[in-house]
């Protein structure tokens, strides 16, 4: 299992949550509309100065679906080159009670 999480800017937003809902069947996420920070070339703070703000989406994939998301996401930076887009995969164990 992985745990994806995704930082991007909020103008891909539609785009990406777009391209993910329709590529994967059953594709749940928790979505986090607004968060602010530096990255490696930019600020996005939502202020006057600095009025860009990213999103984070997190979720939980089978390894088979973490490289259809990867796929998925790669399709949208390049249409959208310029625009801050980050993915993170990492190992995540279920630690459930079902």
């Amino acid at each position: 299992m992985k745990r994806i999480e995704l930082i991007a800017n909020r103008s891909v937003e539609k785009e990406i949550i777009s391209a993910l809902e329709e590529g994967i069947e059953e594709f749940y996420y928790t979505l986090l509309p607004q968060i602010s920070g530096r990255g490696k070339t930019k600020y996005r703070l939502g202020t006057a100065t600095w009025p860009e703000q990213n999103f984070l989406l997190i979720s939980y994939l089978d390894d088979i679906t973490a490289v259809r998301m990867k796929a998925a996401v790669q399709e949208v930076k390049g249409r959208f080159p310029k625009e801050g887009i980050k993915l993170f995969i990492m190992e995540a164990d279920l630690v459930g009670y079902n």
